[in-house]
Protein backbone atom coordinates (compact mmCIF):
# COMPACT_ATOMS: atom_id res chain seq x y z
CA UNK A 1 0.00 0.00 0.00
CA UNK A 2 1.21 3.12 -0.83
CA UNK A 3 0.20 6.35 1.18
CA UNK A 4 0.98 10.03 -0.38
CA UNK A 5 0.09 13.24 1.29
CA UNK A 6 1.05 16.24 -0.63
CA UNK A 7 2.11 19.85 0.96
CA UNK A 8 -0.75 22.40 0.85
CA UNK A 9 0.80 24.70 -1.04
CA UNK A 10 2.30 22.13 -3.85
CA UNK A 11 -1.47 20.71 -3.57
CA UNK A 12 -3.05 23.86 -3.46
CA UNK A 13 -0.24 25.41 -7.07
CA UNK A 14 -1.32 21.91 -9.07
CA UNK A 15 -4.88 22.28 -8.18
CA UNK A 16 -4.86 26.51 -9.84
CA UNK A 17 -2.51 25.84 -12.58
CA UNK A 18 -4.76 22.92 -13.61
CA UNK A 19 -2.17 20.14 -13.61
CA UNK A 20 -3.26 18.05 -10.38
CA UNK A 21 -5.43 15.48 -12.01
CA UNK A 22 -3.37 15.28 -14.66
CA UNK A 23 -0.41 14.53 -12.82
CA UNK A 24 -1.61 12.28 -10.57
CA UNK A 25 -3.40 10.35 -13.64
CA UNK A 26 -0.34 9.43 -15.39
CA UNK A 27 1.18 8.38 -12.03
CA UNK A 28 -1.22 5.98 -11.94
CA UNK A 29 -0.77 4.62 -15.15
CA UNK A 30 2.32 4.09 -15.22
CA UNK A 31 1.82 1.89 -11.31
CA UNK A 32 -1.50 0.19 -12.41
CA UNK A 33 -3.05 -0.13 -8.85
CA UNK A 34 -5.59 -2.58 -7.71
CA UNK A 35 -7.37 0.63 -6.38
CA UNK A 36 -6.84 4.16 -5.58
CA UNK A 37 -8.78 6.20 -2.92
CA UNK A 38 -8.29 9.80 -2.19
CA UNK A 39 -9.13 11.38 1.71
CA UNK A 40 -7.87 14.32 3.53
CA UNK A 41 -4.98 13.34 6.12
CA UNK A 42 -3.49 15.01 8.94
CA UNK A 43 -4.72 18.49 6.72
CA UNK A 44 -2.97 17.29 3.79
CA UNK A 45 -4.34 15.65 0.49
CA UNK A 46 -3.68 12.39 0.98
CA UNK A 47 -3.90 9.68 -1.46
CA UNK A 48 -4.59 5.70 -0.13
CA UNK A 49 -3.04 3.29 -3.46
CA UNK A 50 -3.38 -0.19 -3.31
CA UNK A 51 -0.52 -2.16 -6.06
CA UNK A 52 0.90 -5.11 -6.05
CA UNK A 53 5.16 -4.72 -5.86
CA UNK A 54 6.92 -7.77 -6.32
CA UNK A 55 10.46 -6.75 -6.17
CA UNK A 56 11.76 -4.00 -3.89
CA UNK A 57 13.65 -2.47 -6.35
CA UNK A 58 10.54 -0.90 -7.53
CA UNK A 59 10.28 1.37 -4.77
CA UNK A 60 11.92 4.40 -6.84
CA UNK A 61 9.52 3.93 -9.51
CA UNK A 62 6.68 4.48 -7.05
CA UNK A 63 7.99 6.76 -4.98
CA UNK A 64 10.05 9.06 -7.29
CA UNK A 65 6.80 10.71 -9.28
CA UNK A 66 5.28 11.66 -6.21
CA UNK A 67 8.46 13.28 -4.61
CA UNK A 68 9.19 15.18 -8.19
CA UNK A 69 5.54 15.99 -9.10
CA UNK A 70 4.41 17.20 -5.77
CA UNK A 71 7.02 17.43 -3.13
CA UNK A 72 5.12 14.32 -1.91
CA UNK A 73 5.62 12.70 1.20
CA UNK A 74 5.67 8.47 0.67
CA UNK A 75 4.95 5.76 2.89
CA UNK A 76 4.76 2.20 1.33
CA UNK A 77 3.80 -0.54 3.62
CA UNK A 78 3.00 -4.34 2.85
CA UNK A 79 -0.40 -5.46 3.34
CA UNK A 80 -2.40 -8.55 2.42
CA UNK A 81 -5.16 -9.22 1.01
CA UNK A 82 -7.69 -12.39 1.77
CA UNK A 83 -5.94 -14.81 0.05
CA UNK A 84 -2.90 -13.57 1.85
CA UNK A 85 -4.34 -13.87 4.74
CA UNK A 86 -5.31 -17.58 3.95
CA UNK A 87 -1.87 -18.32 2.90
CA UNK A 88 -0.33 -16.90 6.12
CA UNK A 89 -2.14 -19.54 8.51
CA UNK A 90 0.77 -21.88 8.72
CA UNK A 91 3.19 -19.46 9.56
CA UNK A 92 0.78 -17.47 12.28
CA UNK A 93 0.86 -21.18 13.45
CA UNK A 94 4.34 -21.97 13.76
CA UNK A 95 4.50 -18.69 15.76
CA UNK A 96 1.60 -19.38 18.64
CA UNK A 97 3.71 -22.72 19.18
CA UNK A 98 7.03 -21.28 19.77
CA UNK A 99 5.82 -18.11 21.56
CA UNK A 100 2.42 -18.38 22.45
Amino acid sequence: MLKVSLPVDKGNAAIKDGSLVTKIQSILADLKPEAAYFTEFDGKRTGLIFFDMTDTSEIPAVAEPWFLAFDASVEIKAVMNRDDLAKSRPGIERAVESFG
